[in-house]
């Protein structure tokens, strides 16, 4: 094409996903925040059952604020609105308008500095605790931790005349705008592959490109069921990340309090392997049911094309690889859970050995006596 490619309306949509809890009560937050007008909602969908989600997010509209970036001349305006889901996870969606006449290439540096910004973190996170401060006990087992997932939606829903979807997947600069790619230089063919190879259409007017950390959607029709599935892919990164974290804190513990049981001193009445053991399983328990309710918060019902866009993120995050790393872990919480029953039992067997024992003694000096 020769026209330049303008976007005639569009948004950027930052998202910006805090671990806060091991659960939320969605109910109790609703009436928590009720003078936010929140809001139940499925995935954007129609039907809306094609995507059924175990507890529909809670969505609270957070108002419009001002973030300063260093590739904007002045503060820009943002609209941010919040994702509650159930299982401890809270999506920070900020809202940036793109100026309708816009060149899509002139946004390259703005994407860029977007992408990992740390002004927009700091403003999700500082508008994020507000929140949860105003949820008070519907966030149950809060959590300190401090990581995030960050992702972006280049949200198109309509080019500049003659511009098609076939044109702007053929449009030279679209992978450095995705990967946030500033130099003049060019891309390799094999970066530029590995970029758009994840690249779906249903239409021949819409277009979904998805990355690890930013993904473009053309949507002539305004829906915003694809971003909503991106947004809940980066909520399950987000959370399969934190209890990676904590299995891993989980077995270092567990070894610490292995070698402690080990110095411990052993006596009939007293076993020090007992407690270690009541405390693995329950922690065991714990951490298989929250990765369980993170793992099935999402069942696919109908919709090839949008499961497709939704397999086509889980690849591109390597959420699969999370899963088989906590599944493995898990794994070793549940062997170091079979060596302490071990120990427990093996402890149990020489209790009773000793008390058969003393039993037997007590019988012998009994019968000495009493042949006395």
């Amino acid at each position: 094409m020769s026209a330049p490619l303008r976007v005639n309306k569009g948004e950027l949509l930052g998202y910006r996903v805090f671990d806060v809890g091991a659960e939320i009560d969605l109910e109790a937050a609703e009436t928590a925040c009720a003078h936010m007008s929140p809001r139940r909602a499925a995935i954007s969908v129609d039907p809306p059952e094609l995507f059924s989600l175990a507890h529909p997010p809670l969505v609270v509209d957070v108002g419009a604020r001002k973030v300063v970036l260093k590739t904007a001349p002045v503060p820009l305006d943002v609209q941010l609105a919040a994702r509650l889901f159930d299982y401890g996870a809270v999506s920070m969606q900020a809202a940036f308008t793109i100026a309708p006449g816009t060149e899509l290439g002139a946004l390259l540096p703005l994407c860029d500095e977007l992408y990992e910004s740390a002004a927009l973190e700091k403003l999700a996170r500082t508008e994020v605790d507000k929140l949860i401060a105003k949820l008070g006990s519907a966030v149950k087992g809060r959590h300190d931790w401090r990581g995030a997932e960050t992702y972006t939606v280049i949200f198109l829903t309509e080019l500049s005349e003659g511009w098609t979807a076939k044109d702007l997947l053929a449009w030279e600069p679209l992978a450095k705008l995705l990967i946030g790619e500033p130099r003049d230089k060019k891309l390799s063919r094999e970066e530029t592959r590995d970029v758009l190879k994840h690249a779906h259409s249903y239409f021949e007017d819409d277009l979904a490109v998805i990355d690890w950390n930013s993904a473009l959607v053309l949507e002539p029709g305004g829906s915003r069921g694809i971003p909503e599935i991106l947004e809940f892919a980066t909520s399950q990164l987000l959370e399969l990340r934190y209890y990676d974290d904590v299995f891993d804190r989980e077995l270092a513990r567990i070894y610490d309090d292995l070698e402690g049981a080990r110095r411990g001193r052993f006596t009939l009445l007293r076993d020090p392997y007992a407690r270690l053991g009541k405390a693995v399983l329950r922690r065991l328990v714990e951490l298989t049911e929250f990765t369980e309710r993170v793992d099935n918060a999402l069942k696919i019902i109908g919709d090839v094309y949008l499961a497709r866009v939704y397999q086509s993120a889980v690849r591109r995050f390597r959420i699969p690889a999370w899963q088989t790393s906590i599944n493995e872990k898990q794994q070793l919480v549940a062997q170091a859970y079979g060596f302490i029953r071990g120990e427990i039992e093996a402890r149990r067997s020489v209790t009773l050995e000793v008390i058969v024992i003393l039993l037997i003694l007590a019988e012998l000096v009994n019968a000495l006596r009493a042949g006395h």
